[in-house]
């Protein structure tokens, strides 16, 4: 049913993006690849998604702080391959640090890029979604758009924002063949993750394997991280005639850490 269709995925070089391009790419899917490899690399990039799968694919690296690059990237990627059939706000950055000391640009890029960015995407794509009657949106959000954290303001209150975001887009848009749903991962295995258990290991003088399963375990009671392409595969049913009724949804993939 997706061959044919076109996807725009921010964030999609490495992680959760890369491995939800891969999944979507073998349905089929065209993609709109998006995030900091610089422009020769990102072609490469790519080039290599339209030879192995046989599709079109095509990079940008636009500056998601700044709406007018947003923009661009939406009219190029719309000139390019068409209607944005499948928009994936997965582009995210992070920064801890207690709230009274709490770095002023820090908090500006991480709710542009996080919370704002979603929402300029969304606003670009919508109306060909609209005039299609078919679209797919899906807002990576967080287990953190549920719960909040110590030392993570801008973060938590990007992803709550994520979460409203999504219920207010879904609301709007349920006559229209339109679903937007927000995805709540807990831990998941990306390299942002490594330099968490290499301190952890350093501060507690364990292995790595230890570190990783204390970190997990302090929060999430299934003692494992998911792989990015369980996020992704979820992302498939999603897009999928089947999930057409689910819509407004915020769903955890949280080894049970909201359960709690």
């Amino acid at each position: 049913m997706l061959k044919g269709k076109v996807a725009l995925i921010t964030g999609s070089t490495s992680g959760i993006g890369l491995a939800t391009a891969h999944v979507l790419a073998g349905e089929g899917v065209n993609l709109i690849l998006h995030g900091l490899l610089d422009p020769e690399e990102g072609d490469k990039l790519a080039q290599h998604f339209s030879v192995q799968y046989k599709i079109n694919a095509i990079f940008d690296d636009a500056d998601l702080r700044n709406p007018l690059a947003i923009q661009q990237f939406i009219d190029r990627a719309q000139f390019e391959l068409g209607t944005i059939d499948i928009l994936i706000n997965n582009a995210g950055i992070q920064h801890t640090e207690q709230t009274a000391s709490f770095p002023l640009n820090k908090w500006n890029d991480i709710i542009a890029i996080n919370l704002s960015a979603a929402f300029h995407t969304i606003q670009k794509s919508l109306p060909g979604m609209q005039v299609n009657q078919w679209g797919r949106i899906i807002n990576i959000a967080s287990v953190h758009g549920l719960v909040g954290s110590k030392n993570k303001s801008a973060y938590c209150a990007a992803k709550h924002g994520i979460v409203g975001l999504t219920k207010v887009v879904a609301l709007e848009c349920a006559e229209q063949g339109i679903t937007v749903n927000a995805i709540c991962p807990g831990w998941v295995d990306t390299p942002l993750i490594n330099k968490q258990i290499s301190d952890i290991a350093a501060r507690d003088n364990v292995e790595l394997a230890q570190a990783k399963y204390n970190l997990v375990t302090a929060k999430q009671p299934q003692p494992e991280m998911m792989e990015p392409k369980q996020i992704g595969e979820f992302i498939l049913f999603l897009c999928s005639d089947s999930a057409r009724s689910i819509t407004g949804a915020s769903l955890p993939m949280d080894g049970a850490w909201t359960a709690q």
